[in-house]
């Protein structure tokens, strides 16, 4: 969802400041503001379907869900990103309004211009994040949820799922059915069409 960048150094100081009034949301990786380009049909509907799945599963249980328009900041790397969902269930980030520090849980709808981000540098930040236990990838083409998650050792182990399977997330105890993320998200033809094409080959 990166559109554009301003390569003059900005502090985060006033990053979040213009934050806070811009009609158009940015991200932040130290010194550089990336101003994120806006979300397709799908890409809203599967982030906000996950986030309501996760909110009433939370209710009661000291744990926010977020979608789409709250923050998370890593500190040691100077960087504050958009995910699409995101859980935190630490009460250190109970003082912030506008970021969260100590997610549990971050999701990202992958799409063509972000996927090699959300796969690649976002990932390897998002790592920093101590509290982090498991990041998830959803493909908003077909019914695909992958679920990285720290083990004991601290290594990031895949859990794959895709169509007809049960999700499961350890790190807020929620399980549900893959289907439910993808309520009301119609897949186009020509997102079939490269998946048709290889299982022929």
């Amino acid at each position: 969802m990166v559109a554009a960048s301003a390569f003059s150094y900005v502090s985060p100081e006033d990053y979040l400041a213009a934050e806070a009034t811009s009609p158009t949301k940015h991200e932040y990786r130290d010194g550089e503001v990336y101003a994120m380009a806006g979300g397709t049909d799908a890409h809203v509907t599967i982030a906000l379907n996950f986030w309501a799945l996760l909110r009433g599963h939370l209710r009661d249980q000291g744990c926010r869900a977020y979608a789409l328009d709250m923050k998370a900041r890593i500190e040691v790397l100077n960087c504050y990103y958009y995910p699409d969902v995101m859980v935190t269930c630490d009460d250190h980030d109970l003082p912030s309004s506008t970021f969260k520090g100590y997610p549990c849980l971050i999701v990202e709808v992958l799409s063509d211009s972000t996927e090699a981000l959300d796969r690649g540098d976002k990932f390897t930040d998002y790592r920093h994040l101590e509290s982090l236990q498991e990041y998830v990838l959803v493909s908003q083409t077909r019914q695909q949820v992958e679920v990285f998650r720290r083990n004991t050792e601290g290594l990031w182990v895949l859990h794959p799922f895709s169509e007809g399977d049960r999700i499961s997330l350890a790190s807020v105890g929620w399980e549900g059915a893959i289907a439910d993320l993808y309520e009301d998200v119609t897949f186009s033809e020509s997102d079939a069409a490269p998946l048709r094409d290889a299982e022929a080959r």
